[in-house]
């Protein structure tokens, strides 16, 4: 929370005690990942969305609350939901506003019910680690559900990109959104999308 540049200097132990103290380690992201978060979040230039929470809502939470940004997560379980909210008041991230948001069918995919949550009209940053990858569409229903949200210039980072099914959504994102994609991490574990012009449409 003092220095969260300093994450990002090789060597760096904050990280990845971080993950360790968190105790999630079947689920939470790894280090590659959340650097890429730190990376993106002293960065960018508007507010941001996290689909799925966890220890990086706490990562990107501070850095928010030090640049005077806003953050909004997603999260369908409750118990977890409630975890990472008490985390968020113990460390007084009051920028940061996390939704319960159960998961519904959309037809195609399921993905975060937002039809009763009030959010910013684009994001500039989404980091998305959620839902879970067996849900029906994985995590598909990002764009399809909040395309008029992502702006060009909106930075997408997936998580679990080395594998197929989110390598096959990034493929899918840029197409419609009209996105370049990176790889990144090592062994390119997670995917970087940039919006650069909107194709998918509006009633899609």
């Amino acid at each position: 929370m003092r220095s969260p540049a300093s994450c990002m200097v090789p060597g760096n132990r904050v990280l990845a005690d971080l993950m360790y103290g968190w105790g999630n380690e079947g689920w939470s992201a790894r280090e590659d990942f959340l650097i890429a978060c730190v990376e993106q979040a002293m960065s960018t230039t508007g507010p941001i969305l996290e689909c799925g929470c966890g220890l990086s809502t706490i990562v990107v939470g501070s850095i928010a609350r030090r640049r005077g940004k806003r953050h909004w997560a997603l999260e369908h379980l409750p118990a977890w939901t409630g975890k990472v909210r008490r985390r968020l008041d113990r460390y007084g991230l009051q920028t940061v506003t996390l939704y319960h948001a159960p998961l519904v069918d959309y037809g195609e995919f399921h993905w975060y019910d937002v039809r009763q949550h009030s959010l910013p009209p684009s994001f500039a940053l989404v980091i998305c680690d959620g839902p879970p990858g067996g849900t029906p569409g994985g995590r598909y229903g990002l764009v399809p559900v909040m395309h008029d949200r992502l702006a060009p210039g909106c930075v997408i980072l997936l998580d679990d990109a080395g594998r197929d099914q989110e390598l096959e959504i990034a493929h899918r994102w840029s197409a419609e959104l009209g996105a370049r994609v990176e790889a990144g991490g090592s062994g390119r574990t997670y995917a970087k999308l940039t919006v650069v012009g909107k194709m998918l449409s509006a009633s899609a």
